[in-house]
């Protein structure tokens, strides 16, 4: 039935990932539309998409039957959403209907699939005799938000509506400034695209007006909007919203091993526009924006990183935003941060450029957000090839699998891979796929006996979050040491990580499993010990979240706990436990000069000389046999006096950088270093810095090397025993190297990567 005085040019604005009123070109647009223009009833709709999230939560009464399949990765069918990005998203939406109320609005909440709620209120509406002049949405990537997008059109042509799909604005540089012709022409280096748009500060477009009381048009009457459909409900208060979307998903692994006493999450934010903008004042405030560059690699706390990540892969708030509050501390115009160091630096220099005044912290910042743009722009060039095994090279497993590509056999494949799936595991795969899927599982639940990485996984377990550094090295060690199926560590980061990104994970993950856009990225790889001595000095993170290993003394046995004695392991009570008996890697690391006492099966130093050991891969519990260094070398190795090395650090969720970090010849002491930004790992926000003075210290130094690098041909490396400056700690380097110079350095079976640069951060 007609319902009186039905409005008849109501605008229905769909919000998914922007997830803020400030700075929102769709609700600015609606806010300011002259009169002849304006939508006489306004409708904000966020739908919680039950092919996101587990709707079960949202069912009316215990035993109803949900029509929706909960939502499950493809690999490895993982929860699409786990706990913690739930939670976070739950706050968030409560959070803009507050806003929206605030200025008079409202938004309204539904659960399903988008297509069916839109078709179910345009139902409606017609049938009050209520007109809708346009739906409005903005675009996201992802094949499944693509046909989202499509399907909402197709019904707004059916009734004549307007369909406008709006550009996504929450990121650094609008889609209209780069530059690019076509999505075609973006650079596959990430430094070739950065030098496109530099320098950064002069990018962005302005912030929007701030919407203020009644400028939207009116909120439709409620009496006109088709209520929730059975047998769903909408909760109505924010605590039952939380509970809706957490209670399905939150006993997600059945092993679980419990909250550390004394630990501390990195990331205690809520979700929301309004925690959002606090954040982003306090990080300034506090001073901790203006040394990012110095912090970004660590690994406790709140301000080593901005943390802002999460809030911009949901849309709270944009990276524009980001640059405004950065802008106006470096320019002196907003006197809420005049107390702060380097307060108003760019106007005190106004002979110089701003681009040698702008403050370094901040300067990284902006680098990491032009990552993120450039991941989502990879993510529109190459689009599902995101998540193929082979990534975005030409060959594909699953085309060998099926009897297709250049070789039915998979003898052509770049890589390969191991799979816990019996039916998916190449022939003769070793470990078998029961092998593997007990590995997996040790990696997820964090005993995997290597003190960094089971430190990471259980932080991400237990709060949603891990630091960039951290995240680079988790995805190294399962592509590159473990060699297990990349996308089975991505999909983990997808259901587990707060601030999860489609487009920076997926891209960040392929770029450190050596199968994205990086041709040098397969011989990147990441030591986890020689990382943890470097990154976590005093075992403080690895203590932190295992705390089986913390009443262990030597830092060694911390990263590795089945190197300590039989005496030291009975005393702290882990002489039975898997991460001593079974460790899933073992890695052959020295500290100081002396070799370590290798007591449970590792190779022996009289196997390490001229080509690499080739263990059976039986034998894959052993020490560090992992495929590259398997290969006879291939890695072309450089362990010369010279240490020439272009080593890269990759990231999960951020960029790279490439810094080519030479020395005097055979000296191996660092010189100046540069950062090349080539081009993730939060997700969340990454980027590529630039010059910088070494920065990797404690980094592997030479002792006695020997050799020269040839440019070409074979090389045999120059023997010499590594330690750090400091004589902390080393690793043996001895081997046979093909080519020209390596990113890294392998061992006789052993590769040991001294990562000397790294790059942007998601998790930032």
């Amino acid at each position: 039935m007609a319902a009186p005085n039905a409005p008849q040019n109501v605008l229905i604005h769909i919000i998914r990932r922007d997830l803020r009123l400030s700075d929102n070109p769709l609700f600015h647009a609606a806010a300011i539309a002259p009169d002849e223009e304006r939508f006489d009833a306004h409708l904000p709709l966020y739908v919680f998409d039950a092919q996101h999230v587990d709707v079960s939560g949202f069912l009316q009464f215990e035993g109803a039957s949900n029509p929706h399949k909960p939502p499950r990765s493809q690999v490895a069918g993982y929860h699409r959403c786990g706990p913690h990005r739930a939670k976070f998203l739950a706050e968030a939406v409560w959070d803009l209907s507050e806003s929206l109320n605030e200025v008079g609005s409202g938004l309204f909440i539904r659960v399903g699939r988008i297509p069916d709620v839109v078709e179910t209120l345009l139902s409606e509406l017609a049938k009050k005799g209520a007109k809708v002049g346009a739906v409005w949405m903005t675009g996201h990537e992802g094949s499944e938000e693509k046909a989202d997008e499509k399907a909402v059109a197709s019904l707004c042509d059916s009734i004549g509506a307007k369909w406008k799909l709006w550009v996504d604005e929450k990121y650094f540089i609008h889609d209209h400034d780069t530059g690019l012709e076509s999505i075609d022409k973006l650079p596959d280096i990430f430094t070739s695209y950065r030098k496109m748009q530099e320098p950064l500060r002069e990018k962005p477009r302005p912030v929007l007006p701030s919407i203020e009381q009644g400028q939207l048009p009116p909120l439709v009457d409620a009496a006109l909007v088709a209520p929730q459909p059975a047998p769903f409900r909408i909760p109505d208060t924010l605590e039952r919203l939380v509970e809706s979307l957490v209670a399905p998903v939150k006993n997600f692994l059945p092993n679980k091993p419990g909250f550390p006493e004394g630990a501390e999450s990195a990331h205690p934010y809520k979700g929301g526009e309004t925690v959002a903008l606090q954040r982003l004042f306090d990080f300034i405030a506090s001073g901790a924006a203006n040394t990012y560059n110095n912090t970004r690699n660590d690994l406790l706390g709140t301000e080593f990183s901005t943390k802002l990540s999460a809030f911009l892969a949901q849309g709270c708030i944009t990276a524009r935003q980001i640059h405004k509050a950065m802008d106006s501390f470096e320019r002196g115009t907003d006197p809420s941060f005049k107390d702060v160091e380097g307060f108003g630096v760019l106007s005190d220099k106004k002979d110089m450029s701003e681009d040698k005044t702008e403050n370094a912290g901040m300067q990284f910042i902006r680098t990491e957000l032009l990552w993120r743009d450039y991941m989502r722009l990879c993510h529109q060039k190459f689009g599902n090839k995101f998540f193929r095994l082979s990534g975005t090279q030409s060959y594909d497993r699953d085309d060998a699998a099926s009897g297709s590509g250049s070789g039915s056999d998979g003898s052509t494949q770049r890589k390969r891979w191991k799979s816990p799936v019996k039916e998916r595991a190449l022939a003769q795969q070793s470990p078998t796929a029961e092998e593997v899927a007990e590995m997996l599982e040790r990696f997820n639940e964090g005993t995997t006996g290597m003190g960094l990485i089971d430190a990471s996984q259980r932080e991400l377990l237990h709060t949603g979050y891990t630091s960039n550094r951290a995240r680079q090295n988790v995805a190294s060690f399962l592509s590159k040491h473990l060699y297990i199926d990349w996308r089975y560590g991505a999909e983990w980061y997808e259901m587990l990580l707060v601030d999860y990104d489609v487009s920076s994970n997926w891209a960040n993950w392929q770029y450190v499993s050596g199968v994205g856009n990086d041709p040098r990225g397969e011989i990147r790889i990441f030591n986890p010990i020689k990382q943890a001595f470097d990154y976590d000095p005093e075992g403080k993170y690895v203590r932190a979240w295992v705390p089986e290993v913390s009443g262990l003394k030597k830092l060694e046995n911390v990263f590795q706990p089945w190197t300590a004695s039989k005496e030291d392991l009975e005393e702290v009570g882990l002489s039975d436990h898997v991460m001593v008996t079974k460790p899933v890697k073992r890695i052959e690391f020295y500290v100081g000069s002396k070799p370590r006492t290798n007591k449970r099966g590792g190779i022996r130093r009289g196997t390490r000389r001229g080509n690499p050991f080739k263990p059976p891969l039986s034998q894959y519990y052993g020490n560090d046999n992992s495929q590259p260094a398997r290969e006879n070398g291939k890695a072309n190795g450089n362990a010369n006096g010279n240490v020439n090395g272009n080593t890269q650090n990759t990231r999960v969720d951020s960029p790279v950088v490439n810094g080519t970090t030479r020395g005097p010849p055979g000296t191996g002491h660092h010189g100046r270093g540069s950062f090349n930004g080539v081009g993730r790992f939060n997700n969340n926000a990454s980027f590529s810095p630039v010059a910088n003075q070494g920065n990797d210290s404690g980094h592997l130094v030479p002792v006695n090397g020997s050799g020269s690098r040839p440019r070409g041909g074979s090389q045999r490396a120059g023997r010499g025993s590594y330690r750090n400056r400091g004589g902390q700690y080393g690793a043996l380097q001895r081997g046979r190297g093909r080519g020209g110079g390596h990113n890294g350095n392998y061992t006789n079976g052993n590769h040991v990567t001294s990562a000397v640069k790294q790059l942007p951060d998601e998790g930032n």
